[in-house]
Order: C-alpha cells, then structure tokens, then sequence
C-alpha cells in the first residue's frame, strides 16, 4: 500500500460497515479516493449507509455483487472479522489487488509513534495500563484500535508529541505489508481463532507480523516466558526487551523477584517488580502485591506495560503509582461483589480455553465455573487441569455445553449442570447463574469465563458479559 494520498482518483473498495470501515471509508474519501463500501447486512441493518452517501460514498448493501472487485480496483480495506475466503477478498487477492485493514491505512497517516499491543490474552488490560502509565507520566497517549477511537481518526488527530497507544488483534495484522509500530509488545500465543486462521502457524505469524517491519531504532517487548515470543528473538530487528515472570534476566528488562515457579504459580508475598536497565543496575518498580488487579497473569501484563512505558520514556520511579492505581477492565476478571457470602467476577472476555485457564489460576477459593458458547469445533481438553484444581462445580450453556460438561466429568468435577436454551439468550444466562447459586456455598466464587467466543447467543462478549451482571444484580436484590 502507498500513502492514502497517491490513492486521489482511484478505485477504493472498503468491505464492512463496521466502525473501522466507516473511518476507513471517510479517510479515503477525503484523499479523493473514489471509494464503494460495501456490506453484506441489509440496508435497514446499516445505518452507517446514510452519513456516508452523504459525503459522496457509494454504499452497496445486501451481498457482495459480481462486479465489486475490478481490474481498476486499486486498493480493498477489510474489515478485521472478514475471513479471507470471502469472494470479494479472494477475487481481489486473484487480480493481485492489495488487501489491507485499517491498520495499515493509519501507519501512513499518525504524525506519533505508535505503541503496538497484541497476543491471545491479555491486550485490552495491557493497552489501557500503558495509556494510564504515559498519561500519569505527563505524556500524551491516544488509546485506539481494538478499543477506544477507530485508529485512522485517532491517527488524523495525533500529533508528534502524543503516543499512539494500539491494541492489535491477530485479524487486523494479518492485513498489514508495511505497518511498524515504534515499540511493539507480543504478550503470548495460544491456540484460539483457529476458525478464521485455518492453523497455527497461520495465526502465530499474524502476531508475529508486529515485528516485521522494524528497524534497530524500534523496541521489540517479548513474553520470555512464552517459548512461542522467545524463539522469535533471534529474528527481530528492534532492540530486543523482554518480561519475565519466572526468570531473573541478565539483560535489559522487567522481571519478578523472586522469580515465579515455571508454571508460573505462587503468591505474590515478598514478590517484587524490578526493572534492569542497560548498565545492570535494578531498579524496583512496585511489589506485586500492592497491584489490585487478580491473578499472577496480571503481574505479566503490569511487566509488559512496564517495558512499553520505560521504552516510551517514562522514568522508572514514575511507574509505581500509575500501576498501582489501575483497577482493570469491564469483562475481563471485572469483580461484581459478594452477595450472599458468594463473590462474583464477570470475565466474558475469555473466548478461548486459555483464557478460562489463566483465569482460574487467579483464585484460591472453591469457584462454580460458568462456561460454554460457540461451538468452534474445540474438544476443550485443554482446561481439565483446572477443572480439576479449581472448579468445584460447573455450569455450562450454548452450543459447546455438552462438550465442556463431558470435559468437567472426566475431571472428577463434583456437580456438572448443563443448561438448555430457554426463550432468549438473557433467559439462559439468568438460568445459568441461578444454577451457579443454587450449587455455591458460602465463600465460593461465581466465575463467568465462557473459554468461547459469543456469538452462538449474543452479539457480542461485552453484551453476555452486561447480561451477565444484570443477572447478578437481579438475584443479590
């Protein structure tokens, strides 16, 4: 891709309505792009439509027509979700059209440098305590991407002086050619999106392509503790700074100490963050555990936004009010209360196997699991270990419910209730958390981490996770 400007009359396509299609589309537009969105949802689904045609924009609604992609199509920008084998994507990949996401649109236009954030978990909380760290600090960040301001608005806007703070997701960097983020920080790989990415190796060089296009000028933050981030070091061209839970590093990075145990368990007493600088000397951050947030995990992403805000320019002893301040994110281990001696913790953000796992390892206390969704064709193995060390008992719903309640009985897993559709989604979940009660006793957690995605039931994880709380809040009443 060239700068959005060397696109001035020529042929853009934009696929998807969503918001970073509609910023996409109006970027283009105001270049002098000739630019055709184009959606698969109807017109009366699409308000977008209207505001666009305003501006001059084609909108094609309703399927994707025969002729959309064309020799003359100069550029197509997908939406993130848009699988590659859709037909307008395969079409212009045959005619060796590019096709970029919106990512790529806004490295060309941000006047800051920007601060990339991706991996299977963990992006969100990273993304937001980084911005807090650089705002704390007296700095000027913009959170955009994945969350807050669509990325190319957020782009026009900054200027040389702000951060441009970006969660990635693997979608969004699997449609990058030249994208390079100032620093960039790779939090862990695990297997998820398998669906989209076909395999593996697929998915993992998506989250690799963060790194790509960097110089030695660049920061490269690695999770030394996940072999998949490690075995990339010897390939990057940034200046390599890792986080290590488990091991006291001997060059420049953020590490605990003591040193976790390699699977990572362990409490936080006497536990610090220390930062080694360039010339050996350490530095200590903060104790783990003066940070509010639940769960060892939780001391990896304080690391990660550690690094990224001292790669930024932030003074060490500047970090620890910021980082102790931080009280988390909506839907991810979000803590609801204790009512009726039960706490409860909303963690709707957990689409995957993994992310339920890491979850889980945040308690001590007995949990009644809730879990299930869409089915992705997942045998959901992965989570006995922590069937079998946390949950006592299980509640499962959506498609996935008799898969994961076989996996809960393998486990030895005390009471497995399957929940069955009931007459809409909040209708099922309310059902599934009465359940949760009835099974909890008390000082047991209520845990809603699905380890699927929502759309079986829901649009979205934020709305099973709203849902989710209005739930809670109807039976504490």
């Amino acid at each position: 891709m060239e700068h959005p400007k060397q696109y001035a009359n020529r042929e853009v396509v934009v696929l998807g309505l969503a918001r970073s299609g509609v910023s996409a589309a109006k970027t283009m537009h105001a270049f002098g792009a000739n630019v055709t969105v184009n959606d698969r949802k109807t017109r009366e689904e699409s308000p977008e439509a209207s505001a666009l045609e305003e501006l001059g924009i084609k909108v094609v609604c309703g399927g994707h027509p025969d002729d959309l992609i064309h020799s003359e199509v100069a550029l197509v920008i997908k939406n993130p979700g848009i699988p590659y084998s859709s037909p307008p994507i395969a079409a212009a990949l045959a005619l060796g059209i590019e096709v970029v996401t919106e990512v790529e649109v806004a490295y060309y236009l941000s006047a800051a440098p920007m601060i990339g954030i991706t991996g299977s978990n963990g992006k969100t909380t990273t993304t937001t305590w980084i911005g807090e760290i650089l705002k704390s600090a007296g700095l000027n960040p913009i959170v955009a991407g994945n969350i807050g301001t669509p990325l190319c608005d957020a782009a026009l806007d900054a200027q040389p002086d702000d951060w441009l703070v970006v969660e990635l997701s693997s979608f969004q960097l699997k449609g990058t050619l030249k994208f390079a983020p100032r620093i960039a920080c790779l939090l862990n790989v695990a297997e998820t999106h398998l669906d989209y990415h076909g395999s593996m190796e697929d998915y993992s060089s998506s989250k690799a392509k963060i790194f790509v296009n960097q110089t030695p000028e660049d920061v490269s933050i690695v999770n030394w503790d996940d072999p998949f981030c490690r075995d990339l070091v010897p390939y990057l061209k940034g200046r390599v700074f890792p986080f290590s839970m488990t091991e006291e590093l001997t060059l420049e990075g953020v590490y605990a100490s003591p040193a976790y145990p390699a699977d990572g368990s362990g409490d936080n007493a006497d536990r610090r963050i220390v930062y080694r600088d360039a010339s050996g000397t350490v530095h200590e951050l903060i104790r783990t555990e003066e940070i509010r947030l639940a769960g060892t995990y939780n001391v990896a992403n304080a690391m990660a936004a550690c690094a990224a805000a001292i790669a930024a320019g932030v003074e060490p002893a500047a970090l620890r009010a910021p980082l102790a301040a931080f009280g988390g994110v909506e839907h991810r281990l979000e803590a609801l209360g204790t009512f009726g001696g039960l706490s409860y913790y909303n963690n709707s953000k957990a689409t995957n196997s993994q992310a339920t796992l890491t979850a889980l390892s945040a308690f001590e206390a007995p949990v009644v699991l809730i879990a299930g969704g869409l089915d992705r064709g997942s045998d959901y193995e992965e989570l006995l270990p922590g069937l079998q060390s946390k949950v006592k008992a299980l509640v499962t719903f959506g498609e996935t419910r008799s898969t994961i309640a076989g996996v809960a009985r393998r486990a030895g897993v005390g009471e497995v209730s399957v929940v069955e559709p009931l007459g809409d989604a909040a209708d099922t979940l309310r059902a599934a958390v009465a359940e949760a009660q009835r099974l909890a006793e008390a000082g047991d957690t209520v845990l809603l981490s699905p380890a699927c995605a929502s759309w079986d039931m829901f649009a979205s994880f934020e709305e099973r996770g709203r849902l989710f709380k209005e739930a809670v809040r109807s039976i504490s009443e």
